[in-house]
């Protein structure tokens, strides 16, 4: 319940990937961070999807996934604390496309519109990536992204090479 002293929450969706080191446990630590954050609630994670690179194709294969996260933060703000998550788990940002051990990107922000220097929201190549859209779908497959569904999306791209990895979804949630 929103009041006077409570400010409103709004849905993000995040992009996670990786493809150095153990990207599934720097995902994992990613959104602990988040979670752990006072303006910010991981709500939903997908599965850890194994895909193909994208771009640059001379690199291993990336772990992917996709959190919703409930904040009171702007969408500039969030992304700020992703890029400071990623840099505290020691992300270089070196070569577009290259190979990381994390990357976090804004896709989605409540139903705003953001065009601004280092922020786009929505996400402006999101619909043409399988490997964003697959673990959209799987947790939000009705999410309106400008006129057709994250599930009519998905199906409407090249999904070769996708790969859904057992486990379900509490895989970033770490050792109990």
């Amino acid at each position: 319940m929103s009041g006077p002293n409570k400010p409103l929450q709004s849905r993000a969706y995040l992009g996670l990937g990786g493809n150095l080191g153990d990207p599934a446990a720097a995902m994992g630590a990613a959104l602990r961070a988040l979670d752990a954050h006072e303006a910010v609630t991981v709500a939903e994670v997908s599965s850890l999807y194994r895909t193909p690179p994208w771009g640059r194709i001379d690199q291993p294969d990336f772990l992917n996934a996709v959190a919703a996260v409930d904040t009171t933060l702007t969408a500039r703000e969030l992304l700020d604390l992703c890029l400071e998550t990623e840099r505290a788990l020691k992300r270089v940002r070196a070569e577009r496309w290259g190979p990381r051990l994390i990357d976090m990107d804004v896709l989605v922000f409540a139903d705003e519109r953001i065009d601004e220097e280092g922020l786009q929201v929505p996400h402006p190549r999101m619909g043409e990536r399988a490997f964003v859209l697959a673990p959209l779908a799987e947790i939000a497959p009705g999410l309106d992204l400008s006129g057709s569904t994250a599930a009519e999306r998905l199906a409407a791209v090249e999904q070769a090479g996708i790969e859904r990895l057992a486990g379900g979804r509490d895989w970033w949630r770490g050792p109990a």
